[in-house]
């Protein structure tokens, strides 16, 4: 039975009880000479993001949308050696040559040669070098044997990313970052820069700092820029302030102005202030707005739940910084009044809003003194400035390297 690898990835993977124990993520093999790679193992995701080795040995069978194992598994975390291959994050959009022809790895076969020992065997390829953006490359797809394909243990200086990203691209933001997070640079760089802006910077949003600087370091300015303008404002000033002054100073310059005014009015406050973690665009409608169209505002793809738990109400103009803060309306409050209620007559005015320079602590206290998912933020005058969310707070509470923390370093694997 031959098993496509790039098929098996995101896969549950089940422990001998029938519990689910994570996701697949990769396969690791290895490369010698002419012989058929030999797969060692399974890389799984677990809870906490940690990625483990699941040798092949423990695999009981490969079944629809499932991986179930015997025995223990070890929960150190993974720890690729030197003469390993990933057969996802490293293989897929390899250029090769078969018969003399440049062809792009597509897929890669695996089956079992022996008693628990498995072997890449075929290689699925498609004619002409990798693809340079999201879309693969059209054409007939060729099934080859493995003996037949020249190239694929070679390091590639631009290996393309459309099929790696094509088995990645129903992974959450946060686990693509993560994926992102444990390839080797050179993979990691390809497959960003691949990325379309906006899944870019939501993936940015969840990386350590050093990946976030290295990746931004290595995309054109003008294409840094429009990452910089599809991020949340506030995300978008944390990078900035990770980059060296000069290097944000051209960014911002190269971005839209409206949308570099945005992230300006948040980099004058101290980072650990209630200017400095909120949000600039919140959900922001005049008192005339009906309930239905505070819905349909906060019903929006990309607005995030903390954002959308609450409509804030004030007068015109209703962009940050706005016309006088009059209070806000909460989002089981909208869905319990009929859709033709003004918001000036259901919002609630008893939550007062905080000023800019509330610190990190008093901002966490004031959250957790009245149950809020956000609480507004408004300046000297009376305008609301922005809005800090349960999960800014989160952020700005965990140390600085938490997301790494988060993935667990550990040993090698057996």
């Amino acid at each position: 039975m031959k098993i496509f690898i790039a098929h098996l990835a995101g896969v549950a993977v089940f422990d001998p009880a029938g519990d689910r124990v994570g996701r697949m993520r990769d396969v690791v093999v290895s490369i010698s000479g002419t012989a058929p790679p030999r797969v060692h193992g399974l890389v799984v995701e677990v809870q906490a993001h940690r990625r483990i080795f699941l040798p092949i040995t423990r695999v009981r069978g490969f079944q629809a949308g499932a991986v179930v194992f015997s025995g223990q598994i070890n929960v150190r975390r993974f720890e690729q050696r030197a003469s390993e291959s990933l057969a996802i994050g490293e293989m897929l959009d390899l250029e090769v040559e078969v018969g003399g022809e440049r062809m792009t790895v597509l897929d890669l076969a695996m089956e079992e040669t022996g008693r628990a020992e498995w072997s890449i065997t075929k290689v699925a390829v498609v004619r002409g070098g990798p693809s340079r953006g999201l879309r693969r490359r059209r054409g007939p797809t060729r099934i080859v044997d493995w003996s037949e394909v020249k190239g694929l243990g070679a390091v590639q200086r631009d290996q393309g990313a459309a099929n790696l990203l094509v088995a990645f691209e129903t992974m959450r933001a946060a686990d693509l970052a993560g994926a992102l997070h444990d390839l080797p640079d050179k993979r990691r760089i390809e497959v960003a820069s691949a990325l379309d802006d906006v899944r870019l910077a939501d993936v940015l949003e969840e990386l350590p700092e050093r990946d976030r600087i290295g990746i931004m370091s290595r995309l054109k300015p003008t294409r840094a820029a429009d990452v910089l303008e599809e991020m949340d404002p506030d995300d978008a000033a944390d990078l900035l302030q990770e980059l060296p002054p000069e290097d944000a100073d051209a960014l911002m310059a190269l971005m839209e102005p409206d949308e570099a005014a945005s992230v300006r009015r948040l980099l004058v406050y101290p980072e650990d202030t209630a200017g400095g973690m909120m949000t600039s665009e919140p959900v922001v409608l005049p008192p005339t707005a009906t309930v239905a169209e505070a819905l349909a505002h906060i019903r929006q793809r990309e607005i995030t739940p903390t954002v959308a738990a609450q409509v804030y109400v004030a007068r015109p103009p209703i962009e940050t910084p706005t016309g006088r803060y009059l209070g806000l309306a909460h989002f089981q409050r909208l869905l319990r009044e009929p859709p033709s209620a003004l918001l000036g007559a259901v919002m609630d005015t008893s939550i007062d809003p905080i000023k800019p320079g509330y610190t990190l602590r008093q901002v966490t206290f004031y959250l957790a003194t009245y149950n809020l998912m956000a609480v507004p933020v408004v300046d000297e005058a009376g305008r609301l400035v922005g809005a800090v969310t349960v999960d800014d707070v989160l952020d700005h509470m965990l140390p600085d390297d938490w997301r790494e923390q988060y993935r667990e370093p550990g040993g090698e694997h057996d």
